[in-house]
């Protein structure tokens, strides 16, 4: 049964910004998406409001225990004016295993793809038509309980904000300098590595800090038991290719995201007839595959930069350069292919594209 969405429209719309300087995340659209949680009713009071300041008790147990998750995708606009999202039932998807991690309710998948095209429909005219840029969809749950005990909570808001942007990086997809973190650890086996929670994203920010005080983009984070393989960049999961093979770090501990844009990189490589290996792979062997020049590139995926290659990785002041610090030949394969499915200027021959 289709969820019952009431939609209350804004009677003071925003001036639209200037769409050739958006930025990432730091502008946000006339609507939202809210629906409540209750023990013992269930997901109910589906609704569309103008985007507002939410009221929240001191207590609520989100900011004292962080029972959270959340989800990130876009929305893109083709040449000749249709909507289209990519991918979206791979982000439900893993929505639902992190809230199952999370101790949070799950939410049907068919009632989370109505409010993600609800709402964007709602706001269709905030998608940004410049190239690169597009409307990102911020799905998130909160713990709302006014209670001071660490334990599962009974009421949760689940909301969809949306926020039209540009490149995430300011240098778009030129390559990025990576900084390797041998001090601090992001996630562990039986930890919340793979599931999407601000918790990850707060332990990972004095890596950061110290990585941007050196002049590096991104932290490049390694297992929590041995401190010698790679799990994955901060905000992406990340491929190398060593001797002509693409080797990304295997999943399989946990540690790491399961990235919506790094299944699409590895399905597009294979489909291409390209070995794809998802393996354990360490800092020394990237080092030592250099050295022997066989390190032919390294890259990022993630939905906000796509495809974010990487130029330079520093080792505790043990620096290499990647492909002459330029973008490689299958980073830029695969950039221009799966933009060019997420904008409609390429056949999309796995049925990844989503119409709202």
């Amino acid at each position: 049964m289709a969820l019952n969405i009431k939609i209350e429209k804004t009677t003071a719309p925003k001036a639209k910004p200037d769409w050739s300087k958006l930025g990432f995340g730091k502008i946000f659209t006339d609507h939202m998406f809210i629906m409540d949680y209750t023990e013992g009713q269930g997901w109910h009071d589906a609704r569309i409001v103008p985007y507002q300041k939410i009221a929240l008790e001191p207590s609520a147990m989100v900011f004292h225990y962080a029972q959270e998750m959340f989800e990130g995708l876009k929305a893109y606009k083709t040449a000749d004016g249709q909507v289209q999202l990519f991918r979206p039932q791979k982000n439900i998807e893993r929505m639902n295993n992190t809230n199952k991690r999370m101790c949070i309710p799950q939410v049907d998948p068919d009632d989370v793809l109505q409010a993600i095209k609800a709402v964007v429909d709602v706001d269709r005219d905030w998608i940004p038509e410049a190239e690169g840029t597009s409307l990102y969809i911020r799905p998130f749950i909160i713990a709302v309980d006014p209670f001071l005990g660490v334990h599962v909570a009974k009421q949760y808001m689940f909301m969809i904000i949306l926020s039209p942007v540009g490149s995430y990086y300011p240098d778009g997809i030129n390559p990025v300098k990576i900084f390797v973190e041998t001090e601090y650890v992001r996630a562990v086996k039986g930890g919340t590595g793979y599931a999407k929670v601000g918790g990850n994203y707060a332990a990972s920010l004095i890596g950061q800090e110290k990585a941007e005080k050196l002049g590096y983009a991104q932290v490049l984070w390694l297992d929590g038991i041995e401190h010698k393989y790679i799990d994955e960049v901060g905000a992406m999961n990340v491929f190398f290719v060593i001797d002509g093979e693409i080797i990304t770090p295997s999943l399989e501990d946990g540690n790491i995201l399961p990235g919506v844009t790094r299944a699409s990189c590895i399905e597009l490589l294979r489909s291409w007839g390209y070995k794809v290996t998802e393996r354990k792979v360490s800092v020394a062997e990237l080092y030592d595959a250099h050295a022997a020049g066989k390190l032919n590139e390294g890259f990022g995926t993630g939905t906000a930069a796509v495809i974010s290659p990487i130029g330079e990785l520093n080792d505790d002041g043990n620096k290499i350069i990647l492909n002459d610090g330029k973008i490689g030949p299958i980073s830029q394969k695969l950039y221009d292919n799966l933009t060019g499915i997420q904008w409609g200027r390429v056949a999309d021959p796995f049925g990844w594209v989503e119409k709202v």
